[in-house]
């Protein structure tokens, strides 16, 4: 997963919780502009500390795993649906 899918992920989870990025804005002390640019996987310089605070806030945890030679399925959709984007 790179920056730019963890951070359409992020969105996803937080607009799922219905939480505004204002809100969790204000809620974390973190900037808005910070939040944005790190949904839009823009901002590489964000702390790992400000990542995990996010997630936490959010009800989600950062884990680590081995990673396979073989691709997830998300792998397989997201190649898909790109290849019917073309």
């Amino acid at each position: 997963m790179d920056l730019r899918e963890f951070g359409t992920h992020m969105a996803h989870l937080r607009k799922a919780k219905k939480v505004s990025q204002e809100q969790l804005s204000r809620d974390l002390s973190i900037s808005r502009a910070t939040i944005s640019s790190l949904e839009n996987g823009i901002n590489s310089n964000v702390g790992i500390k400000t990542v995990l605070h996010i997630l936490d806030y959010l009800g989600y945890e950062l884990t680590c795993k081995e990673k396979s030679p073989f691709p997830t399925f998300e792998e397989l959709r997201d190649e898909r649906v790109r290849e019917l984007q073309k």
